[in-house]
């Protein structure tokens, strides 16, 4: 644990010098709230409807970009094998990334769902509840980012990854149409993709003001979710620099 917490410490330190990736993880996703905020400018209603879901996926997005590319980074810059020729092992390692970066997802949800609530008037009745889904889904993006920078050999492969990791989730979460009304093979694959369900998450909170069991459910998968993806991660995590 020691190790893990050490790691985590230097990839915070290494994070906190770099302005570009600080305004990346926090601002962007506040940006781009307010955008889709003074979109509907003239439509309150729909801001309030649509707004939780936005707040969820902003930030998904961002941190699986940001972790995916910030971990090849580390593969080619030879940082990561110089590490696993040290005691510390491979699920230490990973934990460390994992902790710095959740630490960061945190942050971000934090100033977004502020940003969103207090700010941009987005009318939710349970504001604890969609910090809390908002922090999860960000962290979730940082374990497939974890996960998916096993696969790339250079940043520009990392980025590649968005459209077979990201885009399909987006398209079949219920976020662009109802999953009931989908055909049922993609309905079948959208039950398989974790974005679903923060979506069905945010969709509730945003016209329920009681934590139901359904959200419950939905949390569980989420967290279950970081926690495959992270371990696969740690099992996936190559000792040589390709």
């Amino acid at each position: 644990m020691t190790r893990t917490l050490a790691t985590a410490r230097r990839v915070l330190q290494q994070l906190s010098h770099d302005r570009r990736s600080i305004a990346l993880i926090v601002l962007l996703p506040s940006v781009l709230l307010a955008l889709f905020k003074y979109i509907y400018d003239g439509q309150p209603a729909i801001f309030d409807r649509v707004g939780p879901q936005m707040l969820g996926l902003f930030p998904f997005v961002v941190m699986f970009l940001v972790t995916s590319v910030t971990m090849v980074r580390e593969r080619t810059s030879g940082t990561l094998e110089r590490l696993l020729t040290t005691p510390l092992r491979r699920g230490e390692l990973i934990g460390g990334y994992a902790l710095a970066f959740g630490f960061a997802a945190l942050v971000q949800a934090l100033v977004s769902a502020g940003v969103a609530i207090w700010l941009l008037d987005l009318n939710v009745e349970t504001p604890w509840a969609i910090v809390l889904f908002a922090v999860v889904d960000a962290v979730l993006g940082t374990a497939l980012g974890l996960l998916m920078s096993a696969f790339a050999r250079t940043e520009f492969q990392a980025v590649q990854f968005m459209p077979l990791v990201v885009v399909p989730q987006i398209l079949l979460c219920g976020l662009l149409a109802p999953r009931d009304s989908m055909p049922d093979v993609l309905h079948w694959l959208s039950d398989a993709l974790p974005l679903s369900y923060a979506t069905e998450a945010f969709t509730e909170l945003a016209n329920s003001d009681t934590f139901s069991s359904t959200l419950g459910r939905n949390l569980g998968i989420l967290v279950g979710c970081c926690a495959v993806s992270i371990a696969l991660a740690s099992l996936t995590l190559r000792r040589r620099t390709p």
